[in-house]
């Protein structure tokens, strides 16, 4: 019995185990706190993802969609060559599959389609388009004189004249089509400009320095580059022209 009387007191004695804190609640400050730290961060990743589709998805894409294009153009210039045209004339086939390939050298080591029109439906295909509005492009294919003025994304989409700020004055641009390549060399650059500025675009570029009628190219695209503020220029002037032999060997500008 003395034993289970100390064994009692003993355990009497013994301190009391604290009981487990409760959780304390959160202030309405520090609910407002984290409610819009939370938020900021699922807006980081939105805009982080958001980021990724604008500058490397959509060139994915686009790059995909050009080159299922220009295949098509190929294949069509091809059949023509091997008679399966049937008419032995130029090519005849939808507008948009393209009217040829743009090769800039010092810009990109691409061949680039160009195919009617500028709107976005357009060059988020990844081609440079010809501008059909406010100023009509010349083609060259139609000899007459004139800007055969193009445009295409600096960002996303392809971006084919992303780096359109290596070309210099005097670097080439050659168009190709199936019967002719036409070869141009840059004269003028116009590194911003108003996106309302038609002027570029003009049959005579004024603004480029030239004031009579000649055979001139125009490349435009948007920037600063990821922004589409202002536009930048570049004007090319036609040098000369070759024919396109069987093995469609290029000109010595791309070589």
């Amino acid at each position: 019995m003395a034993s289970t009387a100390d064994d009692t007191a003993e355990h009497a004695d013994a301190p009391a185990s604290p009981s487990p804190p409760g959780r304390r609640r959160m202030g309405p400050v520090a609910m407002v706190v984290s409610f819009f730290g939370e938020l900021l961060i699922t807006a980081g990743l939105v805009l982080g993802l958001f980021v990724v589709y604008s500058l490397w998805w959509t060139n994915v894409v686009a790059d995909r969609a050009a080159d299922q294009q220009a295949d098509k153009v190929r294949d069509s210039w091809s059949r023509d060559s091997d008679g399966g045209g049937g008419s032995g004339g130029p090519v005849s086939f939808d507008s948009r599959d393209g009217i040829g390939f743009l090769h800039v050298p010092t810009m990109s080591g691409d061949e680039i389609l160009v195919e009617k029109g500028t709107s976005m439906k357009v060059l988020n295909d990844g081609v440079a388009g010809y501008y059909t509005d406010p100023v009509k492009a010349t083609l060259p294919t139609s000899g007459k004189k004139g800007n055969f003025s193009l445009a295409a994304h600096r960002d996303g989409h392809g971006a084919k004249f992303h780096g359109i700020h290596r070309i210099e004055k005097g670097d080439p641009i050659v168009f190709e089509t199936k019967d002719t390549w036409y070869v141009y060399k840059v004269y003028g650059i116009l590194p911003e400009t108003s996106k309302y500025n038609v002027d570029v675009l003009g049959k005579i570029p004024e603004e480029s320095g030239r004031k009579k009628a000649g055979h001139y190219i125009t490349l435009t695209t948007c920037t600063p580059v990821y922004t589409s503020t202002y536009r930048y220029v570049v004007w090319g002037e036609l040098v000369r022209t070759e024919k396109v032999d069987e093995e469609r060997t290029p000109p010595e500008e791309l070589r």
